[in-house]
């Protein structure tokens, strides 16, 4: 008879090559072989891709709040550009907050979050002083959002 296989303790799989252990805990999951999963591991990674949506609605919401910015602040210099990165990120928003409508509720926060770093870039990439933008959102939620909404 030959010897059993080496089996790695499943945190240090985690550690040492990530898809393994995902596709790993993925056959675990389906084969209902709970109590040898990575328990630990796993929670962090349910727990970060719920962070991720966050994440990327907060970045999205800055780019978007960015450009609507600079639409207003340098009428003179608008492209077709603009335009159309205004519309991508509208886009990308409104599919994030179909495939998870619970962010709705992050909405407000991330767009107050976001509206600093966007007068930080605005600024920087119009050459136009920072106080040259309000200091609070000049545009609403509703507007943000409204795909026919340029300031």
């Amino acid at each position: 008879m030959g010897a059993e296989p080496l089996i790695r303790p499943a945190g240090k799989l985690y550690e040492e090559d990530f898809v393994e252990w995902a596709d790993e805990t993925s056959r675990l999951l389906r084969s209902g072989r709970f109590d040898q999963i990575d328990v630990e591991h796993l929670v962090e990674e349910v727990e970060g891709l719920a962070g991720r949506d966050r994440r990327e609605l907060f970045s999205r919401m800055s780019v978007l709040i960015l450009h609507l910015l600079k639409w207003k602040y340098q009428p003179e210099k608008r492209s077709g550009g603009w335009r159309s990165t205004i519309n991508t990120q509208r886009r990308e928003i409104a599919g994030l907050l179909r495939q998870s409508p619970s962010l709705r509720q992050a909405l407000p926060q991330s767009g107050a979050e976001a509206y600093p770093d966007a007068v930080e870039d605005a600024a920087s990439e119009t050459g136009l002083p920072e106080d040259t933008f309000p200091a609070e959102c000049p545009f609403s939620e509703a507007q943000i959002l409204d795909r026919a909404f340029l300031p």
